[in-house]
């Protein structure tokens, strides 16, 4: 079967095309899945860029969506010919992550899902929603779930809250679609007025251009009467921490996702004292939470916004493309 791997040193240049063997059947409790579609996240270009470390040969991808073509005995969840989606964290059913869960994502501590074929255990897959095709359901793994644990599991967004999305990715536009259905307003910022329009055509209330105006957590401050934002989706990191707590309401959270902006640097201390601030650092979510995420955009009918397509045999350019910023929402790589 076909796959990318990594060769070391990570490069774009050293993510090669191979022929490996394919996986076999199923054994008890799992299943077969023929692999259709994975999308990029920032978590995939850091790996394949050497940032997070990978063994020499690795398959990179966390996220995977396919059809199951066989199961082992004793499987219950899935049948052939179900369409299914990969979890990030295998061994997060539910609950408190247990410690092992962090060193077993798929494409970073285990082999990912740019490849045509995987056997796994069952549990490491969930359903997809209903009518979503294989490359939508693959933007959820990662960027889907990581919106939805930021707004309804750590957060507690509802009708009348107010949420600031940073930028046009992929976890920033599914942040402004979950909270938009749960009846927030939403106050978006990018530096580009093409994509400010394009999440206004989302839904989106409120509009900054970060670059006319660097002091965007004031600005926020004002277009809520001073109140502040009850949280934000902080996909850039310590670079824009500050504006982000200068943006929140006292005792409001910011859910801190990215390092777009920066993985170190000062932060304000005095100020997240000042306003008794929620800064909660999150990797992705559980199964369950995957569950529950699948569970609500049925109920509300929402698609993700696909910008790009790329074959696996150009999976390197579609990191380039990522990189140039050219992109909205999620790139999927159809396998």
């Amino acid at each position: 079967m076909k796959a990318i791997q990594l060769r070391a040193p990570a490069s774009l240049d050293n993510l090669t095309l191979v022929d490996i063997a394919d996986p076999g059947d199923p054994g008890p409790g799992e299943i077969r899945v023929r692999l259709s579609a994975s999308s990029l996240n920032f978590h995939d270009y850091a790996v394949v860029m050497g940032m997070l470390p990978a063994a020499d040969g690795r398959i990179p991808m966390s996220d995977g969506a396919g059809t199951v073509e066989a199961v082992g005995e004793g499987v219950t969840q899935f049948k052939p010919g179900d369409t299914v989606v990969s979890i990030f964290f295998p061994e997060w059913i539910d609950g408190v992550p247990p410690a092992t869960a962090f060193r077993g994502v798929p494409g970073d501590g285990i082999d990912g899902y740019a490849r045509e074929l995987a056997v796994t255990p069952q549990h490491w897959f969930t359903r997809v929603p209903q009518g979503y095709s294989a490359a939508e359901a693959a933007t959820l793994t990662c960027a889907g779930l990581t919106a939805w644990r930021a707004l309804f599991v750590d957060g507690v967004t509802q009708p009348g809250s107010t949420v600031l999305v940073q930028g046009s990715g992929g976890v920033s536009v599914f942040a402004l679609q979950f909270a938009k259905a749960a009846g927030a307003r939403v106050i978006a910022t990018s530096s580009s007025d093409a994509k400010l329009a394009r999440l206004k055509a989302l839904g989106a209330d409120e509009l900054i251009n970060y670059k006319e105006v660097p002091a965007w957590g004031a600005k926020a401050l004002e277009l809520t009467g001073g109140r502040g934002v009850d949280t934000v989706v902080e996909i850039g990191g310590a670079g824009t921490l500050d504006q982000s707590m200068m943006a929140t309401r006292v005792g409001g959270h910011v859910a801190l996702i990215g390092v777009l902006a920066g993985f170190a640097g000062p932060v304000q201390t005095a100020l997240l004292m000042a306003k008794n601030l929620r800064v909660q650092g999150l990797t992705v979510g559980s199964r369950q939470q995957q569950l529950d995420m699948i569970a609500g955009i049925e109920a509300n009918g929402i698609r993700p916004v696909i910008s790009d397509h790329f074959p696996l045999d150009r999976l390197a350019d579609a990191f380039r493309h990522q990189a140039a910023n050219a992109h909205f929402g999620k790139i999927v790589v159809d396998i």
